[in-house]
């Protein structure tokens, strides 16, 4: 339980740490608007997945075993795609690391559509969270729980950050979103193999 637990919030902590609509969103609010008026936009995630969750579970639940299994080494690809992509993003000169500029939203119910038309929670969902999610329920609903919660709460979490870092250190200055980035990476890669072994197995 603790392992799903600990994958769920590695893989949080490598999308909340990526470049994208959201974290675009993030920049743009926190120079509008400032630190305390962004932070209820880290709750986004929480509202806007929910009805992706719910829609893609009830599409993988009627798919044969073998099925949730080619999902699986399907999602183990994209997240090794996803640490490639990070990797080269890592090697970029510092000073190529820039967030797009957007007009800044005012409202969670914003961030909430900007999460929404973002293709990332369908990918997660999909081939990497909706895959582990259902084969952790049949064995213990608990486990499936725990690998939410290590999701969702990292997920906040780090965007919760996030948000502060934009408002005070400028995101830790180049240097420091680096770093986070060749985290990113080295974590995806990880998750990505794991992913790869778990589908695998369901074909031994």
């Amino acid at each position: 339980m603790f392992g799903l637990f600990l994958f769920g919030a590695g893989f949080a902590f490598a999308a909340a740490v990526q470049p994208g609509p959201l974290q675009a969103f993030l920049l743009s609010k926190v120079a509008d608007k400032g630190v305390k008026a962004t932070l209820p936009a880290a709750l986004a995630p929480l509202i806007s997945d929910g009805p992706i969750a719910i829609l893609v579970l009830f599409v993988l639940k009627s798919l044969p075993q073998r099925m949730g299994g080619f999902l699986q080494i399907a999602g183990g690809l994209l997240l090794l795609y996803l640490a490639c992509a990070a990797f080269r993003q890592w090697l970029k000169p510092p000073g190529a690391l820039r967030e797009g500029e957007r007009p800044a939203p005012h409202t969670l119910l914003q961030a909430v559509a900007v999460n929404i038309l973002n293709p990332n929670p369908y990918l997660g969902w999909s081939l990497v969270l909706g895959p582990r999610v259902l084969s952790a329920w049949s064995r213990s609903p608990a486990a499936a729980v725990a690998l939410i919660c290590g999701f969702y709460g990292t997920m906040v979490i780090m965007l919760a950050l996030t948000i502060v870092a934009f408002g005070t250190a400028r995101f830790l200055g180049a240097r420091g979103r680096r770093m986070l980035i060749l985290v990113s990476a080295l974590l995806l890669a990880a998750l990505g193999i794991l992913q790869l072994a778990s589908g695998l197995n369901l074909f031994g």
